[in-house]
C-alpha cells in the first residue's frame, strides 16, 4: 500500500493574506500549522551544507519536554558528515519526501519516502542528498537515560511499507499503530509510530497519561481534543501534548487520518530533574 506524506512547501504569504491562523501555545498544549511554516521561521544548523529546518519542538523549562523535533529540508548535493555535535543525543529520521544516503556505523543506507531509522547516542553518522531533487525528513532528537544492565540499542533501519500495522483491539481495524521499535524492548526510552486512523475512527476517551507527545499529522484530518479544547488539524500540522494532557480525535475524510507520534517510555520519571 502506498502512503501520502505531507511535505512543507515553504514561501512567503503575500501581503494581502489575512492575519488569521490556528497557531496555538498553553501551558498544556502547542499546535503549529502548516500555515505558519515558512521560509521565515528556519533555522540552520552547523556542519550541514545546504540544509535548513522548521525546528517544531524543543526542551521548554517548566514543560517537561524530552525531546526536539525537525523537519529538515536537504537540498540536491547538501548534507553533512558531521550532523550531530551532542555525544548524548540518539536519533530518529522518518523521511517524507525525495531521497537520502545514510550511513551509520560506516554502513550505508538508501531511504526514501517511508523510510525510518534508528541511530543511538555517540554513533557516526553522516547524511547527504545524493538526488537531483530536495529530500525532506522529520529528525527526532533525545538525550539517552541509559539503565545499568542494559546494553544500548543497535542501530534500525526499516520502511513503513514492510511493517504490517498493528490494530487497535475492538477497533475492526478502524484504529493502527505502525511501530518501528520493539515495544517490548527496555532498551529505547522513547518510541516513534505511525498512527491511522480511517475515517469516522475515534480515540472514544480522553487519553491521561505520563508519556508526553509529538504528533505530526501526514496526512487527513481530523478535530483533536487537547487538554479542555477541540482543535480541527491537517496534514502538516503539528501537536506538541505536554505530560497529562488529556487527548481524543474523530477523524476526519475522506482519506485515513495519519500521524507521525513520538513519546517517552520505559524509563522511571527522574526525581532530581526540576
Amino acid at each position: 500500500m502506498s502512503h501520502s506524506y505531507f511535505n512543507i512547501p515553504g514561501g512567503h504569504p503575500p501581503q494581502t493574506d489575512l492575519l488569521t491562523g490556528r497557531a496555538v501555545f498553553t501551558e498544556a498544549y502547542a499546535v503549529i500549522p502548516k500555515g505558519v511554516m515558512q521560509d521565515i521561521v528556519t533555522s540552520c544548523f552547523p556542519f550541514w551544507e545546504k540544509t535548513r529546518a522548521w525546528i517544531l519542538a524543543r526542551p521548554l523549562s517548566g514543560f517537561a519536554e524530552t525531546f526536539s523535533q525537525y523537519v529538515m529540508e536537504v537540498e540536491a548535493g547538501g548534507g553533512s558528515d558531521k550532523p550531530e555535535t551532542d555525544a548524548r543525543a540518539q536519533a530518529a529520521l522518518f523521511v517524507v519526501g525525495g531521497e537520502i544516503a545514510l550511513t551509520i556505523a560506516g554502513k550505508a543506507h538508501q531511504l526514501t519516502a517511508g523510510g525510518f531509522a534508528y541511530i543511538p547516542a555517540g554513533t557516526k553518522w553522516t547524511l547527504k542528498n545524493t538526488s537531483q531533487q530536495p529530500a525532506r525528513f522529520h529528525w527526532i532528537r533525545k538525550a539517552y537515560e541509559a539503565v545499568e544492565g542494559l546494553p544500548a540499542p543497535e542501530p534500525l533501519v526499516a520502511n513503513e511499507n514492510d511493517i504490517k500495522p498493528n490494530e487497535m483491539p475492538g477497533t475492526d481495524g478502524k484504529w493502527a499503530t505502525t511501530r518501528f521499535l520493539d515495544p517490548a524492548d527496555m532498551r529505547y526510552d522513547f518510541h516513534v509510530n505511525i498512527v491511522t486512523f480511517q475515517p469516522g475512527a475515534v480515540i472514544p476517551f480522553a487519553e491521561t497519561h505520563v508519556m508526553e507527545h509529538g504528533l505530526y499529522v501526514l496526512e487527513g484530518k481530523a478535530v483533536y481534543r487537547l487538554n479542555k479544547d477541540w482543535v480541527e488539524v491537517e496534514a502538516g500540522d503539528f501537536m506538541w501534548l505536554r505530560a497529562f494532557c488529556p487527548q481524543a480525535c474523530y477523524a476526519g475524510g475522506p482519506s485515513p487520518f495519519r500521524y507521525l507520534l513520538y513519546k517517552d517510555v520505559n524509563r522511571h520519571p527522574s526525581l532530581t530533574r526540576f
